[in-house]
């Protein structure tokens, strides 16, 4: 098994609440970014409190309550599936804060974290503030809803984006790569790949490769699983009859996404 690839594991619910994915620093090669992936049953709570980091709160599909203790964000989440194909709602949480989540419905939530020392204040990210794009001609199109953009100062590091992408079509293509501190050319961006599909039986594939090949894994990439990326390229391909829908985390030591393109596949661009 592929050390970037994170399967989804059914795993013991534990006073309603899962815990299905829990990327850190300390069980993978990121150093920016960290992911978690929760399912909640109504009713359900999690309690954390950060240290020197900061939390983009995602309902993925649900509805939650989210509180820091001075101020809450009732009945949040806007579907129940990421295949209505609309955003949901978020919550910023900065460092040096703590907060809750309940569950008001069964509800899947996405906790998006990166290291953070400037405290900033707490953000209901509403859908309607998601900007939405769609990207790509021909067989390289996608729909993307931008949480947390590098043009958005709620933010410290974090950078959280959710991109569907429709059957028989790629995504993250042509390949590029943001692995290079070299500004303004290319940013250093850590990034996570949130994977579902639709129908949940069916799987992408994934490849995470550098240009000199001493990173080169083509991962089959199923519902629910994390595909870690700490450097290098990272294109999807969707088989035809089948919907992707992944959320993506980025962080490094610059908030803004500069990336580099493959220039063995650039070419695609001027057709």
């Amino acid at each position: 098994m592929s050390e970037l690839l994170r399967k989804y594991k059914n795993k013991e619910e534990t006073n309603g609440v899962k815990v299905i994915h829990d990327v850190t620093s300390e069980n993978s090669p990121l150093e920016y970014v960290g992911f978690k992936l929760m399912e909640l049953a109504p009713g359900a709570k999690y309690t954390q409190s950060l240290e020197k980091e900061e939390c983009c709160i995602v309902a993925v599909s649900g509805q939650i309550t989210v509180t820091d203790g001075n101020t809450i964000f009732e009945n949040i989440g806007t579907r129940e599936s990421v295949f209505e194909k609309k955003p949901t709602d978020s919550v910023y949480i900065s460092n040096d804060k703590s907060f809750e989540i309940k569950a008001t419905s069964d509800a899947r939530v996405a906790l998006c974290y990166s290291p953070s020392t400037k405290q900033l204040p707490t953000r209901l990210i509403k859908a309607e503030e998601n900007s939405v794009e769609k990207r790509g001609i021909l067989n390289n199109q996608r729909l993307v809803h931008n949480i947390l953009p590098d043009s958005d100062s709620s933010a410290n590091s974090l950078l959280v984006v959710e991109v569907i992408t429709e059957s028989a079509n790629w995504s993250s293509y042509p390949p590029h790569k943001h692995d290079q501190d070299n500004l303004p050319a290319e940013s250093f961006l850590e990034e996570t790949y949130y994977h579902e599909l639709n129908p949940r039986q069916g799987f992408v594939f994934q490849r995470v490769y550098t240009d000199d090949r001493t990173l080169d894994e083509t991962m089959a990439v199923e519902n629910g699983d994390v595909v870690i990326v700490p450097k290098g390229y990272h294109p999807v391909g969707v088989p035809d009859g089948y919907t992707s829908y992944y959320l993506n985390v980025m962080a490094g030591p610059t908030r803004i996404w500069k990336f580099h393109n493959d220039k063995d596949h650039e070419w695609i661009l001027n057709r």
